[in-house]
């Protein structure tokens, strides 16, 4: 039987804590008693935590031995700010998948009102990406960082860049995947796309441009469209 997996909210040592609504969880509703084992995620290692003590504040685990678990390729996700209801939608799904890193970019279509509240949104956002995490099993949820404009987000990275345009009519995402491995950085664009100016920086900084076919997808649409092919063809090679 698969155990439950929880990521620890604090680690000291060989000891692991679920705090606030995850300790109210495991205690109230799935009745935590002294000596139950679940997997415990803690500072990035999956180990199998054993229960010392437990109330509806605080579950306190002694960590034993590391669980083996499947990793995923290695992808980041640069995300222009989008609606929120359904941006927050893709960070949850994006997490399910297993992206290492979410980065939100304020493109020049970002509505002004979104940028000014983007900022707020993180500690949500970052909730959202845990409870997903969690849900889905990982060790760890997603890195995601405080909104930036394009140019400061999209210069100086290591990993293989792609951006998912509209603008990009003969090169679909699978062929230029084809040639790369993780790590793996995607970027698209906000409602509207990229402008052309900021096509010309992506290039400019080293960025390949693909496509992910001729119909027009919404901006939630597309990222999950991008990272679950990503996912397939980095999984094959």
């Amino acid at each position: 039987m698969t155990r439950r997996r929880w990521i620890a909210d604090r680690v000291e040592g060989d000891h692991a804590y679920l705090l606030g609504q995850n300790a109210q969880h495991l205690f109230r509703v799935l009745r935590a008693q002294p000596g139950q084992q679940f997997d415990v995620a803690a500072n990035g290692l999956l180990r199998l935590g054993t229960i010392m003590h437990a109330t509806a504040d605080q579950v306190e685990f002694h960590l034993g031995e590391e669980v083996t678990g499947q990793s995923v390729p290695e992808i980041h996700v640069y995300l222009a700010v989008f609606k929120f209801d359904r941006m927050e939608w893709a960070l949850e799904k994006l997490t399910e998948l297993g992206v290492a890193g979410i980065y939100p970019v304020i493109a020049a279509r970002t509505s002004a009102h979104l940028v000014s509240a983007a900022e707020r949104r993180m500690e949500r956002w970052r909730k959202i990406a845990h409870e997903a995490a969690q849900q889905a099993r990982r060790i760890q949820p997603p890195r995601i960082e405080t909104p930036l404009n394009l140019e400061q987000a999209i210069s100086g990275l290591d990993e293989n860049r792609i951006v998912l345009s509209e603008m990009e009519e003969s090169v679909h995402l699978k062929a230029v995947l084809r040639q790369l491995n993780p790590p793996l950085a995607l970027a698209l664009g906000p409602e509207g796309g990229w402008t052309a100016e900021e096509a010309e920086l992506f290039h400019s900084a080293g960025w390949k441009s693909a496509s992910l076919g001729p119909t027009i997808l919404r901006a939630e649409t597309a990222v999950i469209a991008a990272v679950a092919v990503a996912l397939a063809e980095l999984t094959a090679l």
